[in-house]
């Protein structure tokens, strides 16, 4: 995995007139911003700028909290660093915070980003930093730098220096061949994993971001693997009778759960990938699938058939003390816990209706926050405030529906696809990248 070797030369967050937006369940207006790029020496570093501006613009943007204005509306076209904004200069033009940005190249090829972020309607600084770092890295160092904006008027960690895996399709009539591919969150640095010679869905991160668990019909029945991404290398985890499906990491790099389905009847698993050693979770004559973990480790979230249909169960990381959660009308499927343990992600088929939804993990507070033709498997973002899943749209005739990726708040606003080369399914989302 590439990291990002990150020089911070200078960064202060300040208090006095602190500003912390709100994020509730309600729609908002957008808060106004304006970026003021400061002019580059040379037309590479003028290049440079410019893309490194618009990544960290469209980071923002893309959260649907803030609206840029047009540059050409500015009343002040240039501020120095190191020089206060003509505050009712902006306040004419109803923006709210000012990003004052120099972007350059140092003598030794380093990308450099100084920003300032300015309230102008308290006239006070919020953050002021330097970051540097190798020029290879320099997407990141935008990614951080939204990051940091982000998490200053939110109160939320960012969630822009990320990446996401997931299941690339490229149909062909009725055919279609599915591939793992991997992208940084807003769709750039594409690659694929996999060649498409067999299906493979349900890819996961491992918490380390070294490794990604998937399904695949490589041995013509479905099994889960491992996949290195460092080495490319994958493994097929324990040699299970039957088929063995729905993989998730732990907490823990060395945790595993999954579902194995035998004689009609479907467990979950746990398998310690450090000995090779599976335990047996759950026992009867139902269909036990889709576990995730919490964020400590301690409990599983799965969804069971055992009442008749399929619900929503909580059981310890041991199997015992299994209770049901989900009591609304409909079916539930796919449960994934929020990095911050505080809401469960679902899917939920009710009168031939699909909707993505959450819910706390007793069960209380449901919201169903997506609908169409098909919506499932959602995929949280590390801070938990936004939710990616896939959307597939119904096409006429004997064309295969189109599979999509979106993103969507937690609060129901701000759907958005996410730009991918073919269809796409199946999304997992990255914990933050490491920076050293």
């Amino acid at each position: 995995m590439n990291k990002v070797f990150l020089l911070i030369i200078f960064t202060c967050f300040f208090i006095k007139g602190d500003f912390q937006l709100e994020v509730t369940e309600g729609q908002r207006e957008p808060l106004q911003m304006a970026m003021v790029l400061q002019t580059s020496a040379t037309s590479q570093q003028e290049n440079l700028s410019k893309e490194l501006s618009k990544i960290i613009h469209l980071d923002l943007q893309s959260t649907g909290l803030f609206q840029f204005s047009d540059p050409s509306t500015f009343l002040e076209k240039s501020i120095p660093l190191n020089n206060r904004p003509r505050f009712v200069d902006w306040r004419l033009i109803h923006v709210q915070f000012v990003i004052n940005l120099e972007i350059s190249l140092t003598n030794d090829n380093k990308v450099r980003i100084s920003y300032r972020l300015w309230d102008a309607l308290t006239e006070q600084l919020l953050i002021s930093s330097t970051l540097e770092t190798e020029l290879r890295y320099q997407r990141r160092l935008a990614h951080l730098v939204a990051d940091a904006i982000y998490s200053r008027l939110t109160g939320e960690a960012g969630y822009f220096d990320t990446r996401i895996i997931y299941v690339t399709e490229e149909a062909k009539g009725l055919k279609q061949k599915k591939r793992l591919a991997i992208m940084d969150q807003d769709g750039k640095n594409h690659k694929y994993l996999t060649s498409g010679e067999h299906i493979v869905l349900t890819p996961r991160f491992s918490p380390n971001l070294q490794r990604i668990t998937y399904l695949s019909y490589e041995k013509k029945i479905p099994h889960v693997y491992v996949y290195d991404l460092e080495t490319g290398k994958h493994d097929l985890v324990g040699a299970f009778p039957g088929m063995t499906f729905a993989p998730r990491f732990g907490p823990n790099e060395k945790d595993l759960v999954m579902s194995q389905a035998v004689g009609g009847r479907t467990d979950i698993y746990h398998i310690d990938l450090n000995t090779r050693r599976f335990k047996k979770l759950t026992h009867g004559n139902w269909i036990d699938t889709s576990p995730c973990y919490d964020p400590k480790g301690e409990k599983i979230v799965f969804n069971s058939d055992r009442g008749g249909t399929k619900q929503i169960y909580v059981m310890d990381k041991n199997g015992r003390d299994v209770k049901r959660i989900s009591f609304g009308s409909g079916t539930y499927s796919t449960p994934v816990w929020s990095p911050r343990g505080d809401y469960i992600a679902f899917t939920k088929t009710d009168k031939r209706n699909f909707y993505i939804g959450v819910m706390r993990p007793d069960g209380s507070g449901e919201r169903l926050i997506a609908t169409g033709y098909i919506v499932e498997g959602p995929t949280w973002a590390p801070n938990g405030r936004t939710l990616m899943f896939t959307r597939t749209d119904k096409k006429p005739g004997k064309q295969a529906n189109a599979s999509w990726v979106y993103a969507i708040d937690i609060t129901g606003f701000n759907e958005r696809r996410i730009k991918t080369p073919q269809y796409a399914s199946d999304p997992a989302w990255s914990a933050p990248l490491p920076k050293s």
